[in-house]
């Protein structure tokens, strides 16, 4: 059975809502799914067939508390991650300006660099617009697991 693991990095709850959210859709079309909220690269290790990120952004760009090790030690002790595929949701509010979803944007860049390969487009979702998060988060994971043909059943 294929993995997938979602990778949540939250303030206040809203990036693992979306995670808990979505996980069903890729039970669904048959991936085994794990939740990781306090991500450490040993996560990456083996790598799942699949990575998800749902990454709330804080302060002024920045990541939660609960990923800031993670991203750091990302960039410190860099994995290779040239088999990693990925889908990328960021959470964010515009009234914010420049830093809007800048974790999420972050995120990419270095998974990016990193070697990574994102799947599809990131989704950017904004408080502003979008009051509870998983309602924009769904039918972008429908139309993703259907974009990337990842039913593996």
């Amino acid at each position: 059975m294929p993995s997938i693991k979602i990778f949540v990095g939250t303030m206040y709850g809203g990036a693992l809502d979306v995670a808990e959210q979505v996980a069903p859709l890729f039970e669904q079309v048959g991936y085994e799914v794990a939740i990781v909220e306090q991500p450490t690269l040993s996560d990456l290790d083996p790598l799942p067939d699949l990575a998800l990120f749902c990454v709330s952004t804080t302060g002024s760009g920045d990541f939660p508390g609960n990923f800031v090790p993670f991203a750091r030690d990302l960039r410190e002790s860099p994995p290779t991650l040239n088999q990693c595929r990925y889908g990328l949701i960021a959470l964010g509010d515009s009234s914010y300006g420049e830093t809007f979803c800048g974790a999420g944007r972050s995120l990419d860049a270095l998974l990016e660099d990193l070697g990574a390969q994102r799947l599809g487009e990131r989704l950017e979702i904004d408080a502003m617009e979008t009051f509870m998060a998983d309602d924009a988060a769904i039918p972008w994971v429908e139309s993703w697991i259907d974009e990337q043909g990842l039913q593996a059943t």
